[in-house]
């Protein structure tokens, strides 16, 4: 059996990750020998738990240590499913949290391990934890979280490598940021073979989030960049376009799966070790989130749409990023398959890849369009931190509605 590699995501922060081992086993061994638990609260995939027999392998290998499982959230996190989680695992005294499932579950755990330190109940509860605009504003009037989280992902969306939390009031269908002392996982464990149950769509639509990051990362303008913040998105690209669209070809490619979640590594890295601001594609996606579309949807939408936007302002960066794209071999037959030439704008191409990975490109494809409620994102949008760092500054609403209106479909 292969052994098991196990090392730091971020070299001097972030998580430490395992992989070579299956799951089951590889959890077993952490839980008992790394974090020394005896009272293990599972927050675990709905599908997963319906569908497969997933859940009930860690169960079985956890055997006694498992106090409580929770099957199932919903997406964008909900403030009231939180509240139940923290209810659940502070009733069965929890000492750890393992997550076995997509990103909506590790926010939750996030949030969960807040509330517990901070005896949150209700939601004015969990209105006095939150960072408001600045997600990453730190509360040190809070108390820092006693609990750990493990986390195995099944998607890409890479929420696992961030200490900071999302979570959505569930009248207002605003999304807010939890941020220092909320920590993320301590361990994310990583195990291709459990991610081939993943629907197709949650895989790749995750995956393009994760590219999202790279783009944005290597089209900032911001001076928080730097040469290695460069290097690092252009290898999380190198590693998750041809993974993607691997993956698309050959579901079964294990060895392209786990290229796609070391591709979300250096992704992750490249805002919460290096630092660099996003742009607009995630700053009016996040509004988009409570309206029902995917956080990986919303950079399929949003990503070319927002390049071409911003190509006054940073033609040179997008250019990098296209001569990173067309020098992958994998990559290039599939751009020539598709009729492009190596001139084409980065807007093109990205719309390309969307397509040919299968998901949806407008705002149309995912039921939303209408007049209210563009003007709603548009508005909420403008409050977004991400936003405000665009390599061509959006500062009125019509200029949101114009990057919209682009994408309505």
């Amino acid at each position: 059996m292969e052994p098991e590699q196990y090392w730091r995501a971020f070299t001097s922060s972030g998580p430490n990750v395992s992989y070579g081992r299956p799951y089951p086993e590889a959890c077993a061994k952490h839980v008992t020998e790394t974090f020394r638990a005896h009272r293990v609260y599972i927050i675990a995939s709905g599908s997963l738990a319906r569908n497969t027999d997933h859940v009930r392998q860690l169960q079985t290998a956890l055997g006694d240590k498992v106090v409580g499982v929770r099957k199932g959230m919903k997406p964008h996190t909900l403030w009231s499913e939180i509240l139940e989680v923290t209810a659940e695992a502070r009733a069965v005294q929890a000492d750890l949290l393992i997550t076995l499932g997509a990103g909506s579950l590790t926010d939750g755990a996030k949030i969960v391990v807040t509330a517990l330190a901070n005896n949150a109940t209700i939601f004015s509860d969990l209105n006095n934890l939150h960072s408001g605009a600045d997600w990453s504003r730190p509360r040190p009037d809070l108390h820092p979280p006693t609990v750990r989280i493990i986390s195995i992902p099944t998607s890409l969306s890479g929420g696992e490598y961030s200490s900071l939390g999302g979570g959505t009031h569930d009248s207002t269908k605003q999304k807010h940021g939890f941020g220092p002392p909320t920590l993320g996982p301590s361990l994310v464990i990583l195990d291709p073979d459990l991610t081939t149950t993943t629907p197709e769509k949650v895989w790749l639509a995750s995956g393009f989030r994760a590219v999202d990051h790279c783009i944005e990362t290597l089209c900032s303008l911001s001076p928080l960049k730097s040469a290695a913040s460069d290097e690092c998105a252009a290898q999380g690209l190198r590693l998750l376009v041809p993974g993607l669209l691997r993956t698309k070809a050959a579901p079964r490619d294990l060895v392209a799966r786990l290229k796609c979640q070391r591709g979300v590594i250096e992704a992750m890295k490249c805002i919460f070790f290096f630092g660099v601001p996003m742009g607009a594609s995630h700053g009016i996606g996040h509004q988009l989130g409570p309206l029902g579309v995917g956080h990986g949807e919303t950079s399929c939408i949003l990503l070319p749409a927002v390049c071409r936007f911003n190509l006054p302002v940073n033609a040179a960066q997008q250019e990098v990023v296209c001569g990173i794209l067309w020098a992958d071999a994998d990559v290039r037959e599939f751009f020539e398959r598709a009729g492009l030439e190596r001139k084409g704008a980065l807007g093109t191409l990205l719309e390309t890849v969307v397509r040919g990975l299968g998901l949806p490109g407008t705002l149309r494809e995912v039921g939303v369009g209408g007049e209210e409620e563009l003007e709603v994102v548009a508005e909420n949008a403008l409050g977004d931190r991400w936003v405000g760092t665009n390599p061509r500054p959006l500062t009125r609403r019509e200029e949101v509605r114009e990057i919209l209106e682009m994408v309505r479909g």
